[in-house]
């Protein structure tokens, strides 16, 4: 079966390059529909990765969040027409204990294996998700950034403690709006605050018990743990200030992305025993577990469609850079695109 993968060949450069998908038994083909665009793609497309990690990993088809339509399944298993939120995450091997998102063997869709910028996708049939009946496909077009929050807070309430009368998030993106509204739907009886320099968009938090400014945190202010949200160089920052602020033996969940290492005050995170972990992608029972929320709890789809930003229509080369150009000028949400290819 003929297909045409859009390839990034250097920042800023998308070229077609035509292939052939083997049909098998173990693959289904889907057409992507809904693209969504991470910052993750915005660092290959705009050339902020390091030049040695773009010489590795380009040429390579973008966006690893996306709802695509199922166009053949030689088993029958998927229903062609049916729409399917596709997990990149594909695992070779399981381990009793790695979880398939940590194991070094896996392959991630757009990071050193082609994306879903493609005519047709030949996908592992075990990582496809049938979206529930009715649901905003906008939204679900970046089920994959929402179940890495899930998936970080599944790992959270497996570590920390119990004492959890507040809970600190650092940041306020689409990363730290998508982690506290899950977490005030999981745990209501939470205080969940959020610290963040941008008061526009710390407005929009209005399902949190209270909202504070990175530069005026209150003297006595006191967390018993902490989800770090920020990435980039500043994240050292916010993770310093959640050292500041946090009870002895609180829990940090470390989320956002920094391409440098960044300083961290460990003497203080000895004298108060802390415990950090590390959160990145998620996995198939994410998704399905993340899509059974959606169905049994609408009001947060609801909440997260706030948080799109736009809505770009695809047909062409010149339509994807418009699309990404306009993500980047973009200063929050989402930017998903129609794919009309």
């Amino acid at each position: 079966m003929k297909n045409t993968i859009y390839s990034l060949v250097e920042p800023g450069k998308f070229v077609e390059k035509p292939v052939e998908i083997d049909e098998n038994l173990d693959v289904v083909i889907v057409k992507p529909r809904f693209l969504s665009i991470c910052h993750a793609d915005q660092r290959y497309y705009q050339g902020m990765r390091s030049p040695e990690i773009l010489k590795k990993k380009l040429p390579m088809a973008l966006i690893h969040e996306g709802v695509g339509e199922v166009v053949f399944d030689p088993k029958g298993e998927y229903a062609k027409g049916m729409l399917v939120a596709m997990v990149p995450n594909t695992p070779v091997e399981t381990d009793d204990i790695i979880a398939e998102n940590y194991l070094r063997s896996s392959k991630f869709r757009a990071s050193g294996f082609d994306g879903f910028m493609q005519d047709l996708i030949d996908m592992d049939r075990g990582r496809l998700v049938p979206l529930p009946e009715g649901i905003d496909t906008s939204v679900a077009a970046f089920t994959e950034l929402v179940a890495v929050s899930y998936h970080t807070i599944n790992r959270f309430d497996c570590i920390a403690h119990s004492r959890r009368n507040s809970i600190g998030i650092w940041g306020d993106g689409n990363l730290a709006y998508i982690t506290s509204l899950l977490l005030k739907t999981r745990f209501p009886q939470y205080k969940v605050y959020i610290f963040g320099i941008d008061e526009k968009k710390m407005s929009d938090f209005s399902f949190v018990d209270g909202t504070f400014h990175c530069g005026r945190i209150p003297e006595d202010m006191e967390i018993d743990h902490a989800f770090e949200c920020v990435g980039s160089a500043a994240s050292g920052i916010a993770i310093n200030q959640i050292i500041d602020c946090i009870h002895p033996e609180g829990t940090i969940a470390i989320m956002g992305v920094s391409e440098e290492p960044v300083p961290i005050n460990t003497r203080m995170v000895l004298e108060k025993g802390l415990r950090i972990f590390g959160s990145s992608r998620c996995g198939v029972d994410d998704f399905r577990n993340l899509l059974a929320l959606y169905e049994e709890k609408p009001d947060v789809v609801n909440k997260l469609k706030t948080i799109i930003g736009e809505i770009i229509s695809v047909y062409s080369i010149e339509d994807m850079k418009k699309a990404f150009e306009a993500d980047a000028a973009m200063p929050g949400g989402k930017t998903v695109m129609i794919w009309e290819k």
